[in-house]
């Protein structure tokens, strides 16, 4: 099964400095048919203006990761962790029992366009930490490279749940596949471009839901830069 969640379906913010479009329900977008998927909670297209920022708040048992796609978010916390994101960065926060931080656009002159992505932690109550890496555009080119996992293997970050993430960039012509298991779920989500998923043309914001057993297989149709999560139940 694969059922598509086109992005133009999305919830949409807008506040001027903030341009969100949200895959799931999210703050004053509320739709009980689109709550999530297995353990992903949030999947939130954010473009905010020159300087402007989401200023400290706090959150706690839950796993968010940044995934900035053009220009660069600065990112402060409760932790102490100071660092700015950028294209090829991956950032994973644990909230556990509770983080405060903040989120700026790093620049007075450029936007910052960037996925926040929520997930369920495997249990309540974890420490609260924080971690980036940076991959870059030749080890995802025209391949699926794991940049988030369990156990944090091949040099991904932590994730503290039952979660497989990949980040891809396909060029016309390049071919990628994966295979999920019975009983895991998948979603895949066009950051930017377009792809052919199982036949079915998909665009820039466009997700996809998928139940395992099924054989994945993703076409790039214009450059595009894709996320493919592999989760447990």
């Amino acid at each position: 099964m694969q059922a598509i969640r086109h992005a133009e379906d999305r919830g949409l913010a807008n506040f001027g400095w903030l341009d969100s479009r949200h895959t799931f329900s999210f703050g004053h977008y509320y739709d009980p048919q689109h709550m999530g998927f297995g353990p992903l909670r949030v999947i939130n297209e954010d473009r905010v203006t020159p300087g402007q920022g989401f200023a400290t708040h706090g959150h706690s048992d839950m796993e968010i990761i940044s995934y900035v796609l053009d220009g660069a978010l600065e990112h402060n916390d409760s932790l102490g962790t100071g660092s700015v994101i950028r294209p090829g960065d991956v950032q994973r926060m644990s909230a556990g029992t509770g983080v405060r931080h903040s989120e700026y656009n790093a620049s007075k002159t450029d936007p910052v366009h960037f996925l926040q992505i929520w997930v369920l932690p495997e249990k309540n109550g974890l420490e609260p930490s924080y971690e980036q890496k940076s991959f870059s555009d030749e080890d995802k080119q025209g391949r699926l490279l794991l940049v988030g996992s369990r156990d944090g293997r091949n040099g991904s970050v932590t994730i503290h749940q039952d979660v497989d993430l990949y980040s891809s960039l396909l060029s016309d012509g390049d071919k990628v596949s994966h295979s999920l298991a019975a009983g895991r779920k998948g979603w895949l989500q066009v950051a930017r471009g377009s792809v052919v998923l199982n036949g079915e043309q998909l665009y820039p914001g466009d997700g996809v839901a998928i139940e395992g057993p099924s054989d994945i297989l993703i076409e790039g149709s214009d450059d595009a830069e894709i996320l493919l999560f592999d989760m447990g139940q």
